[in-house]
């Protein structure tokens, strides 16, 4: 009994070493990821605390990108950033404690109403003025929908790159059954385990991993991705109610709007990540594309470009139908303030 207690002892002991010893690693690692991957705009106080934004290029309407569920933050559009830039303003940046951006205050919801407030602290502190296209990859679509319906005279325009619609969660049950909160709960273990070190430890900067990041970019990915793991569980946490704060900012009136929706079937190995087979496979893209056919209706003046063989990161499989479907909303907004004097 004795020698059993004494076991258990030594147990708790190394548990405790190893787990100390994973949470300074990570530690350090977090510390040398900010100095050796430098911040490529600029720190801007938004109240006691600092989000980065990276504004490229001249003119108006400025563009203003949205990220997806993810840890990438602006570099989920390093792929689409400067060919944008080239012909307007183009604003990209990191949400809440994503790259380079602090955490938000413990304990606030991050839902999309929490995120367009910070959209609009930032832009307003920075000086970045409207009016402005919004640019939304999948959970960016919601956010960029709410944002717009908190600042309705600043956005002048929209483009949705394979977003999300307030409804999925319910219509796409039928394919993807409970692979959502799946994913969620999968979410919150890597959470724990990026806290411990162990997400970086066995996390290399490889294509396999980023399929799509320009590889320039990896290795910066790599090295914020598990400091970003916490933002990205309590978005997803909020996500119920981000939805539903969407559903009520889905009359866009008349604003320039297209929807880039990608159609290229799920391969075996995506299916099996979320355990759906091939025949709800085809069923979640009929649906996601119904979806979207809706989402063009948001706006009188919507449309929607279909991308049969782009997946769900449509920005890296095909940046040039992206900068091509932004260049044409800054071109409507900007025939539209010619013809309106302003």
């Amino acid at each position: 009994m004795r020698l059993l207690k004494r076991l258990l002892v030594w147990v708790v002991v190394l548990v405790s070493l190893a787990v100390f010893a994973g949470v300074l690693y990570e530690w350090m690692a977090r510390s040398r990821a900010a100095s050796t991957h430098p911040v490529p705009g600029r720190l801007v106080d938004v109240g006691g605390r600092t989000l980065h934004l990276d504004c490229r290029g001249s003119g108006s309407p400025t563009v203003v990108f949205e990220a997806g569920l993810d840890a990438n933050g602006s570099l989920a559009w390093s792929a689409v950033h400067d060919s944008v830039a080239a012909t307007t303003r183009a604003c990209a940046y990191d949400r809440a404690g994503m790259m380079w951006s602090a955490p938000a205050p413990s304990g606030e919801p991050r839902d999309a109403r929490a995120v367009a407030a910070d959209l609009g602290r930032l832009l307003d502190a920075s000086g970045e003025p409207g009016p402005y296209v919004v640019v939304g990859h999948s959970l960016g679509g919601p956010y960029a929908l709410v944002f717009t319906a908190t600042r309705p005279v600043d956005v002048a325009g929209l483009v949705f790159v394979d977003a999300s619609h307030p409804d999925q969660t319910v219509r796409l049950r039928p394919a993807m059954g409970d692979a959502m909160e799946r994913a969620e709960s999968m979410m919150g273990l890597a959470s724990v385990l990026a806290t411990l070190g162990v997400m970086r430890l066995f996390m290399t900067p490889s294509p396999d991993q980023f399929p799509g990041f320009p590889p320039k970019h990896l290795a910066t990915a790599a090295a914020f991705q598990p400091q970003g793991m916490k933002a990205v569980v309590a978005e997803a946490r909020a996500l119920e109610a981000t939805m539903v704060q969407a559903k009520e900012a889905t009359d866009l009136g008349d604003r320039p709007l297209v929807v880039l929706t990608a159609l290229r079937p799920a391969t075996e190995a995506e299916r099996a990540q979320v355990g759906m087979t091939e025949e709800q496979g085809v069923l979640m893209k009929a649906i996601w594309d119904t979806l979207h056919v809706e989402e063009a209706r948001f706006s009188s003046a919507g449309r929607q470009v279909r991308v049969t063989d782009a997946g769900h990161y449509l920005q890296f499989d095909h940046p040039e139908i992206v900068i091509a479907a932004v260049r044409e909303v800054v071109d409507s907004v900007r025939q539209r303030a010619i013809r309106s004097g302003k």
